[in-house]
């Protein structure tokens, strides 16, 4: 990433010339503390997303212990589910900071209330010590983690796209899919380097907290990069509210963008989240193992995600796009064989493949989705389109497939969820409009 960095000393005397919605394209790019100022808060967010999913288990052993193992697991993945409902009403919230007060004002409350609740969920009281009242503190504090999430992941994004350089914006944008895979494959590396430490008993009782205090130390550096960045658009002022402004000006395009995030959101969360604990409950892998598996898949996601996005800046954001989803209606069920043979090999060469897949579309999506939208609505509009989309597909993804493994019998029933979703992806895909080499206004 060298090609498209500088010093940090060079960016103060570009910082003062952006005030439009793109950087001048014989500029200097970004300085390594702006992108990781702009990538950072997602690493955080996804960091505790993913240490939630890889220890589902265990949470419902602690939160929800009257009940039969189908029930509790259904109310662990239920209150995940819940937390990507409040997305969409925090990309309005932060959407509207973004985009009226400043992208940077947005980025700083959103990290700021994510790592407060994060360490939260470390100190909750379990059942067995609080009763319903820890599971109803636990939903309350999913809930924060989601309205953060709302805000966050794409107003990075947009900050990100309007300070890169055009030839170099598919790249530099997708810094923040960099960082939710890294968040993700931290609290795989975490989750699995304290279950491989501790025993199983003393990872339930107490080990499983360790994971969400140290997200705190992740949260401080974000908000002491980001309240040192001096780079911002400048905001615009209008009397109508981005949200009405978004929808009657580009309701389509957030519609279209909505359906085809909702697939991206099953997609993922069912190969990066469920999965590991699919392989625990379906094929009987050891909690260290499949998220040592997971781990690398997401390593390969993370790598792959930026290639892709790099590529997107020779050849365009669509092909890519209806290519990887084209792969993933036609490859799912030949993966999931994979997955499915009780092979440990065999298993990550699925999740590989779902790994490269994923990275195909999910490379490019973040800064097409950016490029889409006008300046004064980006942040509400591109938000919206996002978490409506994931909140949707990625949040329902893990208890849907549990409700079908539960009602079929069948483990690879979640496959074919994730091939008709695919289709209508590759479908709605079709219709997006190129917007490489199109100048941000």
């Amino acid at each position: 990433m060298s090609s498209i960095a500088h010093t940090d000393a060079d960016a103060g005397g570009v910082a003062s010339g952006v005030s439009g919605g793109s950087a001048p394209q014989d500029a200097p790019v970004l300085s390594r503390r702006l992108m990781a100022a702009g990538m950072l808060g997602n690493v955080l967010e996804w960091y505790d997303f993913a240490v939630y999913g890889f220890l589902a288990s265990i949470f419902a052993r602690n939160f929800f212990p009257e009940t039969s193992p189908t029930a509790a697991m259904l109310s662990v993945f239920g209150v995940f589910a819940a937390s990507f409902l409040m997305r969409p009403l925090g990309s309005v919230l932060f959407g509207h900071i973004g985009d009226r007060l400043g992208r940077r004002a947005a980025l700083m409350s959103s990290a700021a209330l994510m790592s407060i609740s994060t360490f939260c969920v470390g100190l909750l009281p379990t059942y067995e010590t609080a009763g319903v009242l820890s599971a109803v503190l636990l939903l309350v504090l999913r809930l924060a983690q989601g309205l953060s999430v709302g805000g966050e992941y794409m107003t990075s994004a947009v900050f990100l796209a309007e300070n890169a350089q055009m030839r170099w914006r598919g790249a530099v944008t997708s810094l923040v899919i960099v960082g939710c895979n890294g968040g993700m494959l931290l609290g795989s590396a975490v989750g699995a380097l304290v279950s491989g430490l501790m025993s199983a008993d003393d990872l339930a009782a107490w080990g499983w907290r360790i994971p969400f205090l140290l997200g705190c130390l992740l949260g401080g550096f974000a908000l002491f990069l980001r309240r040192t960045v001096a780079r911002d658009v400048k905001p615009v002022h209008r009397p109508t509210l981005p949200v009405v402004e978004a929808f009657r000006e580009n309701g389509g395009d957030i519609l279209r963008a909505t359906l085809i995030n909702i697939v991206l959101g099953i997609a993922y969360y069912l190969a990066f989240v469920y999965l590991a604990t699919w392989l625990q409950q379906q094929e009987h892998f050891t909690p260290h193992v499949a998220l040592e598996l997971n781990a690398i898949s997401m390593a390969v996601v993370m790598v792959g995600c930026l290639g892709f996005a790099a590529l997107s800046d020779r050849i365009g954001r669509k092909p890519l796009i209806v290519g990887g989803f084209l792969c993933l209606a036609v490859f799912t069920w030949p993966l999931f064989l994979l997955l499915h043979s009780g092979s440990t090999g065999l298993a990550l060469l699925g999740q590989l493949g779902f790994a490269v897949i994923v990275s195909i579309y999910g490379g490019p999506i973040a800064v097409a989705l950016v490029e889409m939208f006008p300046r004064h609505t980006r942040c509400t509009a591109v938000g919206l389109s996002w978490n409506l989309g994931l909140g949707l597909g990625g949040g329902t993804a893990p208890m849907v497939a549990v409700l079908l493994v539960s009602l079929t019998g069948d483990a690879m029933a979640p496959a074919f969820y994730v091939i008709a979703g695919g289709v209508v992806a590759f479908l709605a895909a079709l219709g997006l409009k190129e917007t490489r080499g199109r100048p941000l206004d």
